[in-house]
C-alpha cells in the first residue's frame, strides 16, 4: 500500500551550510522572501543548506522509500545519512530520490540548494527575480515492491490521452477514446484501471500496460463555462494505486479565425501570472494559489500564460477545475547558454511528464525573448529544434509555442520552427506609440496568412500612488495604465485571428535589478499589487471588457473631475465616450472616474442614469 508522510516542519535553515547556527523553518520557504523584493540587484544567491531527521518508514518485505520534492530552486543535492544520493538541476519540477537502501531508525536528510549564477541551469538572465529554496513540498512515499513508476521524470506512471469527435459543437454532443498507459516496477501480471464507471483488467508486459475506454456521449470539458473532470484510477495486485484526472475537449488554433473549443470558437483573452507574492517570496501556500485564481475568474479572463517555468501542481489542477486554457513553458529564457542545452531538454521533459493529464494545457512553450540577448545562430536554432522534437515525441495531442521580442524580425527563421508564435510587444510604453501595436499585426497576418500568431505580453506599468489629468507614456500613471489597455483592447478585438492574448501580468512581481516607478525590486505592470490588496483602475477596465457589459466599480482614488451626469453612486454610459466607471473614493470620499469603449459591448440606453443602477461591485 502507498503511504505518504509530508515533510513540512521540524526543519533547520542555514544560509552558510558551514555554520553550526540555523534557523527553525517551516516548509514552503525561500531565504529571497525579502531581499529578493527590496530593489537594488543583490539578493543572495549561493548555497544554503535544509536540515532535518526523518524516522524510518514502515515497509513491506521489498518495498521501497522516495523522498519526493516539489520545487526546489534552483539546484539541489540530496544527503541522507552522509551519502550524497541525487543531483537534480532545474528549480520548477518534482524530482525523486529513492532512499531506501540508506535507511536506519533515526535519519539525518540534508538538501544543498543553490541558486547561484551559472552557465547551465536555467533561467539565467530575465527580468524577474530568481529565488532560491525549498520552496514547495517535500515528502516521503513509501510504495510496495510492484509498483507504479517512480523514477520517471517526476511522473507517476500512468498517461492519460483522450482522443474526442465533436458530434454536434452546438449541442455539445461528442464521443471520446480516453487511452490510459502505465508503467510499473516489478513483476505485475495485469492492472486494473476504472474510468467512469468501467472497470478493465489488462495484462502488463514489460512493465507496460494499456487499456482504452470508448465514452459515448462524453461529458466534455468546456471552458470556463463547465469544466468537467473525469478521475482515472489504476491498481496493481499488490495493492499500489494511482490516480490522475482529466478532461474530454477538442481545440484547433486557426489561423484565420484564432482559437477553437469543442468546434465552436473560442477566443483566448487573459492574462500572465509569475508565482511570487509580497513579503513571501515564491513561497505559495495552496490559499496564496486559491486566491489567485479567484481574482482570474473575477477578472474574467478564460486563459492565463504560466509563466516564465513550470508552476505548482495545485495552480495546473485549480485551472483544470475552473476551465481556464493554460499555456504552459519552461525557463528558457533571455539569454542562450551554449552549455545549457541539455538542461532546457530535461526541463522540458519534466514539465510534459508531470503535467500531460491537464485539460486546460494546450502548447508548450520553448522560450522566451530568447534572442533578447542572444544572436540568432545554428546552435540557438538546433536548441529550438530539439526541443520541438522532443515536445511532439512526448505529447502528439499539442502544438508548440514561442513568445518573440519585439525587436526579432518576422522573417527569422526562428519563427519557422514552433507549430505557432505570439510576439510580446510593448508598443506604447517602451518605445513608439500605441498604432504601432496594430500597424505590426496588420502587416504580419498580412505577409504571413497561414500562420498561427498571438499576442503573449502587452502592459504598462502603473504605481497605485500615480496619477496625472494628462496622462503620457512613461509616467506609471493607473490613467495612462488603462488608456493603454482601452487601446491594446479595441486592437484585438479587430483582429480575430489572435490565437490567445496574454496582458503583462496579472499580478505586480519582484524583479530585484528594478529601481523605477516609486518603486524598488517590483515590475509594476500588474492589473494587482503584489501584496494582491489594490485591484488597480485598469484591472476594471480589463474586466468589463472581458464581460462585454457595463460595469461599475468603486475606485480608489481621485480624479480630476467629475465624469458628467454622475451622481458618485452609480455608474454613468455616455454613448459618445464609452463606458465610465464611477463612485465613491475607497479611501476618501472623492469622485473617481475613467471612460473607456468595451468592443462588442450594448450599451442599452446609456445616457439615463437609472438604466444601470443595480450594476455595483
Amino acid at each position: 500500500m502507498r503511504n505518504t508522510i509530508v515533510l513540512e516542519k521540524d526543519w533547520t535553515f542555514y544560509k552558510n551550510p558551514q555554520s553550526e547556527s540555523g534557523e527553525a523553518v517551516t516548509l514552503p520557504h525561500t531565504w529571497n522572501a525579502v531581499d529578493g523584493q527590496d530593489g537594488g540587484n543583490d539578493y543572495y544567491r549561493g548555497t544554503c543548506k535544509y536540515v532535518r531527521h526523518f524516522a524510518k518508514p514502515e515497509l513491506e518485505k521489498g518495498g521501497r522509500a522516495y523522498l519526493e520534492f516539489n520545487g526546489a530552486a534552483m539546484t539541489a543535492d540530496v544527503v541522507v545519512n552522509g551519502t550524497k544520493l541525487f543531483h537534480h538541476e532545474g528549480g520548477f519540477s518534482t524530482f525523486r530520490v529513492d532512499v531506501t537502501e540508506q535507511l536506519t531508525e533515526d535519519n539525518l536528510l540534508e538538501v544543498y540548494v543553490d541558486n547561484s549564477d551559472n552557465t547551465k541551469v536555467y533561467p539565467q538572465k530575465a527580468d524577474f527575480t530568481f529565488y532560491g529554496g525549498l520552496y514547495r513540498m517535500v515528502k516521503l512515499v513509501t510504495v510496495p515492491k510492484v509498483h507504479f513508476v517512480m523514477d520517471y521524470a517526476g511522473g507517476n506512471g500512468m498517461k492519460v490521452t483522450p482522443e474526442v469527435t465533436i458530434l454536434d459543437a452546438a449541442e455539445k454532443q461528442a464521443d471520446a477514446d480516453v487511452t490510459v498507459e502505465l508503467w510499473m516496477t516489478g513483476e505485475a501480471p495485469d492492472v486494473t484501471v476504472t474510468v467512469a464507471g468501467e472497470t478493465q483488467t489488462v495484462p502488463v508486459e514489460n512493465g507496460y500496460a494499456k487499456a482504452v475506454f470508448a465514452l459515448k456521449n462524453v461529458h466534455l470539458w468546456d471552458g470556463v463555462e463547465d469544466p468537467y473532470l473525469y478521475t482515472v484510477k489504476a491498481e496493481l495486485p499488490g495493492g499500489d494505486v494511482v490516480e490522475r484526472t482529466f478532461g474530454c475537449r477538442s481545440f484547433k488554433m486557426d489561423p484565420k479565425e484564432g482559437f477553437f473549443l469543442n468546434g465552436r470558437s473560442y477566443p483566448l483573452r487573459g492574462v500572465s501570472r509569475h508565482q511570487d507574492r509580497a513579503g513571501a517570496g515564491n513561497a505559495l501556500t495552496y490559499e496564496m494559489h486559491r486566491e489567485d485564481m479567484a481574482i482570474v475568474r473575477e477578472l474574467g479572463a478564460n486563459t492565463i500564460r504560466l509563466a516564465h517555468y513550470q508552476h505548482a501542481q495545485e495552480f495546473y489542477d485549480l485551472c483544470d477545475e475552473n476551465g481556464i486554457i493554460v499555456w504552459a513553458e519552461i525557463p528558457y529564457i533571455t539569454m542562450h547558454m551554449a552549455d545549457g542545452t541539455e538542461n532546457t531538454l530535461s526541463q522540458m521533459k519534466e514539465l510534459i511528464v508531470q503535467n500531460y493529464h491537464h485539460p486546460s494545457i494546450v502548447c508548450w512553450g520553448l522560450s522566451n525573448e530568447i534572442t533578447a540577448a542572444s544572436a540568432v545562430n545554428e546552435e540557438l536554432l538546433e536548441n529550438h529544434r530539439r526541443l520541438n522534437d522532443l515536445c511532439h515525441e512526448l505529447d502528439k495531442t499539442r502544438p508548440t509555442v514561442m513568445a518573440d521580442v519585439f525587436m526579432l524580425e518576422t522573417d527569422s527563421p526562428m519563427l519557422e520552427i514552433p507549430d505557432m508564435n505570439s510576439y510580446n510587444l510593448y508598443f506604447g510604453w517602451y518605445i513608439g506609440e500605441l498604432e504601432q501595436n496594430d500597424s505590426f499585426f496588420d502587416e504580419y497576418h498580412s505577409t504571413y496568412p497561414d500562420r498561427v500568431i498571438g499576442l503573449s505580453e502587452y502592459g504598462a506599468d502603473a504605481n497605485p500612488a500615480y496619477h496625472s489629468a494628462n496622462p503620457e507614456r512613461g509616467d506609471y500613471t493607473e490613467e495612462y495604465q488603462c488608456i493603454y489597455h482601452e487601446h491594446m483592447a479595441k486592437m484585438i478585438e479587430e483582429r480575430p485571428y489572435l490565437w490567445a492574448t496574454h496582458v503583462w501580468n496579472l499580478f505586480d512581481f519582484a524583479a530585484d535589478g528594478r529601481d523605477e516607478g516609486g518603486k524598488h525590486g517590483e515590475n509594476q505592470k500588474g492589473l494587482v499589487t503584489m501584496d494582491r490588496r489594490i485591484k488597480k483602475d485598469a484591472f476594471y477596465v480589463i474586466q468589463g471588457i472581458l464581460e462585454q457589459s457595463p460595469i461599475c466599480a468603486s475606485l480608489r482614488q481621485q480624479v480630476h473631475g467629475p465624469c458628467r451626469g454622475c451622481d458618485g453612486d452609480q455608474s454613468v454610459l455616455q454613448p459618445e465616450e464609452g463606458l465610465a466607471l464611477c463612485g465613491r473614493s475607497r479611501e476618501r470620499d472623492e469622485r473617481r472616474c475613467t471612460h473607456l469603449q468595451i468592443p462588442g459591448a450594448d450599451y442599452g440606453n446609456a445616457h439615463d442614469p437609472g438604466s444601470v443602477r443595480g450594476l455595483h461591485r
